[in-house]
């Protein structure tokens, strides 16, 4: 069911973006054909031939940059994707979404696409709390985006609490269980007309 499909991972600027390596290895052992869009803040951390290396497929970053084959690395990733996740996402990504600026090459696709987008962000446990995040996440839920929380714990900057990424197997397993859909349920066995006639006594 796995094989063949596509996602394009998105990889902002936060200190967890070396995370998305085992992420996109993960998605690859599973067959799914991976593109990568990072912003500029995400190379900062981890470098755009890393994340080639692991994909095997070319590296987007600059929305306006050359590119030989402009179909697949400009805004037709939207139409492509069968899924899009966006791990780590930063308190920025995440308000631009949703306030509909479009202004880079993550957020340009995101607005483009009709595919499902998931979401994992990582982040300061304050920013995290701040009420005005907190109301970007529930509006984005009201449009259908779904969130993997961050988990609590000791965070780079070294606040203890709520803004760690997500295990990378919680983050695989989401994007398994929606590329996969719904398990259909299991059809209760119906009484032969036979036998219940005979419960009936004719």
């Amino acid at each position: 069911m796995l094989l063949g499909k596509t996602v394009v991972v998105g990889v902002t600027g936060s200190i967890a973006a070396y995370q998305a390596v085992e992420i996109i290895a993960e998605l690859k052992r599973l067959g799914i054909n991976v593109f990568v869009i990072m912003t500029k803040a995400a190379t900062k951390f981890v470098t755009p031939l890393t994340l080639r290396t692991v994909s095997q497929n070319p590296v987007v970053v600059e929305m306006f940059a050359e590119t030989e084959n402009w179909n697949v690395q400009h805004v037709a990733l939207a139409d492509m994707a069968d899924l899009i996740l966006i791990a780590p996402a930063t308190a920025n990504i995440i308000g631009k979404l949703a306030n509909g600026i479009a202004d880079d090459m993550l957020s340009t696709t995101v607005m483009a696409t009709k595919a499902p987008v998931v979401i994992a962000p990582a982040m300061n446990t304050n920013m995290y709390e701040n009420p005005i995040l907190q109301w970007n996440i529930e509006k984005l839920k009201l449009f259908g985006y779904e969130f993997i929380e961050p988990e609590y714990g000791k965070l780079a900057c070294g606040y203890e609490g709520k803004g760690r990424l997500a295990k990378v197997g919680t983050i695989v397993n989401k994007v398994i269980d929606i590329l996969e859909g719904p398990k259909p349920i299991a059809a209760e066995k119906e009484i032969p007309s036979k036998a219940f006639s005979l419960t009936r006594g004719t």
